[in-house]
């Protein structure tokens, strides 16, 4: 399931940390991220995928 998870982070960085945390603080901070740079998006996404 996580990798499902990591490739749905890459193509929609947002949507992977939602099916992982759901709308907590790590959701709003990936929108920003993802906002603000498409990579720095993934890389959080993947990152909180992981972390678990």
């Amino acid at each position: 399931m996580d990798l499902l998870r990591i490739i749905v982070a890459i193509v929609l960085p947002p949507l992977g940390v939602f099916l992982q945390e759901g709308l907590g603080k790590h959701f709003w901070i990936n929108i920003l991220l993802t906002l603000l740079g498409y990579i720095p998006g993934i890389v959080h996404a993947v990152w909180i995928i992981a972390k678990r």
